[in-house]
C-alpha cells in the first residue's frame, strides 16, 4: 500500500514536494522499486546523455515522475524552481518518440493532394502561460534532442512553437506540417481547438502543463 504525503520544500514561496511513502504493512519494500521502471526503461542513449549532462543521480522528483509516466499515469510534479520539472516531463516524451521507427519504416505515405498522412500530427503539447518561457523551453529542448541523437541517431523529432506572435505563414506551416512536439500558450491552444488546426492534434499522446498556480481565494480577489 502507498500514500502520498506533503512536505515543505524549505523555500519561502511555500512550494510543496509530493513524495510517495510506504505504509507499515507494505513489507518494507525498497523505495527504489517505485521509480526503477521510469529510469531503467529509458534507452541507453537517453541515460548516457542525461548522466553526462547531469553527473549526479537524477533528483527524486524526476525519478518519481518518470515512474508514473512510464506506467501511463498522470503525474503532478511539485518542486522548487530549477529542480528539473520540465526536463522530467520532456525526457520521457523524447525517449518514447526516439524509439519509434521513422514514417518511412512504418510505411506511412503522404496522402494524395498533400493532405496529412494518417500517422502525422502533434504527439506532445507543452502549454505555458508565458510566451517568453515557451521560447526558452524550445531552445533548451533542443539540447537533449541534439545530445541524444549524437550518441545514437534516431528518427528526427521536430519541434514547433505557436503563440500570439507567430506569423500567419508559420501558423500555416505548422498546420500543414505539424511538429512532433508543439510548444504553445493556453490562448493559442484555444484558437487551434476552435479552427481547422485541431485536426493536427488528433494524435496527441502527452500534454505537459507548466506553471500551474492555485486559484486565489476570496480574500485575494482584486478589482
Amino acid at each position: 500500500m502507498e500514500r502520498w504525503s506533503q512536505r515543505p520544500s524549505g523555500e519561502s514561496g511555500g512550494d510543496r514536494v509530493w513524495r510517495r511513502v510506504r505504509r507499515p504493512d507494505s513489507g518494507g519494500a525498497d523505495a527504489a522499486g517505485a521509480h526503477g521502471p521510469g529510469w531503467e526503461n529509458f534507452s541507453q542513449a537517453t541515460r548516457t546523455w542525461f548522466l553526462d549532462a547531469y553527473p549526479p543521480a537524477p533528483p527524486l522528483c524526476r525519478e518519481r515522475a518518470w515512474a508514473a509516466i512510464g506506467r501511463g499515469e498522470n503525474a503532478l510534479v511539485i518542486a522548487p524552481t530549477g529542480s528539473g520539472k520540465t526536463l522530467a516531463s520532456f525526457l520521457s516524451a523524447i525517449d518514447r518518440l526516439g524509439r519509434e521507427p521513422a514514417a518511412e519504416a512504418k510505411g506511412t505515405e503522404a496522402a494524395p493532394g498533400g493532405a496529412q498522412a494518417q500517422d502525422d500530427g502533434v504527439r506532445v503539447i507543452y502549454i505555458s502561460p508565458l510566451k517568453a518561457l515557451g521560447v526558452d523551453v524550445e531552445r533548451n529542448l533542443r539540447r537533449p534532442l541534439a545530445g541524444i541523437a549524437a550518441i545514437d541517431p534516431t528518427r528526427p523529432i521536430s519541434v514547433g512553437v505557436r503563440s500570439g506572435d507567430t506569423p500567419a505563414r508559420e501558423r500555416r506551416r505548422l498546420r500543414n506540417h505539424p511538429p512532433d512536439i508543439l510548444i504553445t500558450t493556453p490562448e493559442s491552444l484555444y484558437l487551434m481547438l476552435t479552427s481547422a488546426a485541431r485536426e493536427t492534434l488528433r494524435a496527441v499522446e502527452t500534454v505537459i502543463v507548466d506553471e500551474i498556480t492555485p486559484s486565489p481565494g476570496p480574500s485575494a480577489a482584486r478589482t
